[in-house]
């Protein structure tokens, strides 16, 4: 089976999880409540599987659908502030066909990366449970050995970086979460070394409050260019 065929396989087993029945509720409950600017819009309120290239020699990884972002649009990082901000800075640096994200038809390609999350349903508060995490990380997994060019993981958040760990193991010294900090870690079910990189992630709270800049997200884009180049 390709990479194409088998994420294709995957995300519609994942757009039929059922495996947290507190997280399909809300989602639901989302879908049906809407806010006022999309009122009119039909919402996706249900798991929201990867996107991207199937030779992606990158693969990011975030936290959770937005309640009014991905459970809305159905795709991963659209529809939102985070989105926005995560998109353009691809753009930037080569890996997306355009800056902006809006719905899953806008015409947005991802080049030689792959986005996915280590929870597919928006949870309240934008928390989910550990228990909830642990039931949708085999997901990750599967998109990990799937990618078969994959080289670099960037994990946007604690959360995410955490989530990316329990799937892999240290090549040499404990990976530390800082932004912009990088390790080497190989999946623990077989696979080659890979980079790890971590970046706050670019949630409005850390957009708007200068945690994290457009100038500090480009150096972790232009580091896994680095780093492709050096594998390569």
């Amino acid at each position: 089976m390709t990479a194409d065929a088998g994420l294709a396989a995957l995300n519609a087993e994942i757009v039929g999880c059922r495996r947290c029945p507190r997280l399909l509720d809300w989602c639901a409950e989302v879908g049906r409540k809407k806010r006022r600017a999309y009122c009119e819009e039909t919402y996706w309120a249900r798991p929201v599987p990867g996107f991207g290239d199937p030779a992606a020699r990158i693969l990011i990884v975030g936290l959770a659908p937005g309640a009014h972002g991905a459970n809305r649009t159905g795709r991963l990082f659209t529809g939102d502030s985070s989105g926005d901000f995560l998109y353009a800075a691809l753009h930037r640096a080569g890996f997306a066909s355009q800056p902006t994200s809006t719905g899953r038809d806008d015409g947005l390609t991802l080049i030689d990366a792959y986005i996915t999350a280590v929870c597919r349903c928006a949870p309240p508060d934008n928390r989910p449970a550990p228990v909830e995490i642990a039931a949708c990380l085999p997901y990750v997994a599967r998109e990990m050995a799937l990618l078969s060019e994959l080289r670099v993981v960037v994990a946007l958040g604690r959360i995410a970086f955490d989530g990316v760990l329990r799937l892999c193991e240290a090549v040499s010294a404990p990976p530390v979460f800082a932004h912009n900090a990088w390790s080497r870690i190989r999946p623990r079910d077989g696979g080659a070394p890979l980079w790890l990189g971590a970046s706050y992630h670019p949630s409005r709270q850390n957009t708007q409050t200068g945690r994290l800049t457009g100038v500090m997200f480009d150096s972790v884009w232009e580091k896994v260019k680095a780093n492709l180049e050096d594998d390569s």
